[in-house]
C-alpha cells in the first residue's frame, strides 16, 4: 500500500537507471521497456489530444522536426527530444523543458545530476516566462522544475528561500491563463498538501495561503479534466495520507490501484503506471 512518504519521483528504486550521470557528455539513461507506445512525426498528431490531454498544447505543424521531437519525447527518446527543442528557439522551449524535467523526475539515477536538469529548466522556462508573461508552458515547467527541485533540497529549505511562493503564483497564473490546464491543477493541489504536511496547516494558511480543503478540490478539479492522468491519481492518494493520515489508507490504496490498471498512452505514462506498480509493492 503506498505510504505518505512515498514519493513519486524516480524509478531508480526500481531498478529502472543505470549509473549514468546525464549531464555533459554522458549518454541519458534510456527508458528501460522496450514495449512502450511508440511514435513517429504523422503518428504523434493524430493521438495529440489524448497524449496532451493535461495541458492544451497547439500541435505542431504536420512534417515538421519539432513534429519529429514532440514523437521522440512520446516514445521516451527524451534525450533527443531536448536536443532537438533546444535547436527549434523559442517554439521548441516547451518540449526541451519537458523532455529534460521528465526524464530528470523519473529515470536520472544521481541526485546531483537531477537537481542540476531541474535548475536548467527552472532557469530556461522562467527567462521564457519573463520575457512572455501568458505562456503557460514556460510557467508551468517552471513550476514543475520548482516543485521537484524543492523536494530535491528539501520543501522547508525551499519555502524558506521563497521558491513556494514564486511556484505557487506560476500556477495559479497558468489556471487564470487556462482554467482547464488539468496538470496546473494537480500540481497547485499537491503544493497545498505538501506545505501543510511540512509546516502545518495555521501556519500554511497564514503564511502561504495554503488550505486542505483548497487542495482536495483542486485534485478534484484536475482529475475531472484529465481522468486518465496516473501521477495525479498517486499525488492525490499522497495528499489524502498527508492531510488525513492513516484514516484515508483505503483511498489511497484505490486511487493507486486505478493508476496501475492504466493502459499508458505513451513513455511518460508507462513510467507513472509502473511507479504505481511500485508504490503498492512497497
Amino acid at each position: 500500500m503506498p505510504h505518505p512518504d512515498f514519493k513519486p519521483l524516480s524509478l531508480m528504486s526500481a531498478g529502472a537507471a543505470n549509473t549514468n550521470p546525464g549531464t555533459g557528455s554522458e549518454p541519458w539513461t534510456p527508458l528501460p521497456w522496450a514495449d512502450s507506445p511508440r511514435y513517429d512525426a504523422r503518428s504523434v498528431l493524430s493521438h495529440w489530444p489524448r497524449l496532451h490531454a493535461g495541458h492544451a498544447l497547439p500541435p505542431p505543424a504536420e512534417g515538421s522536426t519539432l513534429a519529429e521531437g514532440w514523437a521522440l519525447y512520446h516514445s521516451g527518446e527524451f534525450e533527443r527530444a531536448a536536443a532537438i527543442g533546444l535547436l527549434q528557439g523559442p517554439e521548441g522551449m516547451a518540449l526541451a523543458n519537458q523532455a529534460t524535467a521528465i526524464y530528470a523526475n523519473y529515470l536520472e539515477p544521481r541526485e546531483s545530476a537531477r537537481l542540476s536538469m531541474f535548475r536548467q529548466v527552472i532557469e530556461r522556462a522562467g527567462a521564457q516566462a519573463e520575457a512572455e508573461p501568458d505562456n503557460c508552458q514556460a510557467l508551468y515547467w517552471q513550476s514543475y522544475a520548482l516543485g521537484r527541485y524543492s523536494q530535491g533540497i528539501s520543501v522547508a529549505r525551499a519555502l524558506a528561500q521563497g521558491l513556494g511562493s514564486k511556484l505557487k503564483g506560476a500556477l495559479e497564473r497558468v489556471i487564470e491563463l487556462q482554467p482547464r490546464h488539468a496538470d496546473a491543477h494537480l500540481a497547485l493541489a499537491s503544493f497545498h498538501a505538501e506545505v501543510i504536511d511540512k509546516v502545518g496547516a495555521l501556519v500554511g494558511r497564514m503564511t502561504y495561503g495554503v488550505r486542505a480543503e483548497t487542495s482536495l478540490e483542486l485534485f478534484e478539479r484536475g482529475l475531472e479534466l484529465h481522468p486518465q492522468s496516473a501521477a495525479g491519481m498517486m499525488e492525490y492518494a499522497r495528499a489524502q495520507l498527508m492531510l488525513h493520515g492513516e484514516a484515508r489508507m483505503a483511498e489511497a490504496t484505490r486511487l493507486y490501484e486505478k493508476a496501475a490498471a492504466l493502459v499508458p498512452a505513451d513513455a511518460r505514462e508507462r513510467l507513472d503506471v509502473e511507479l504505481a506498480r511500485a508504490g503498492l509493492r512497497d
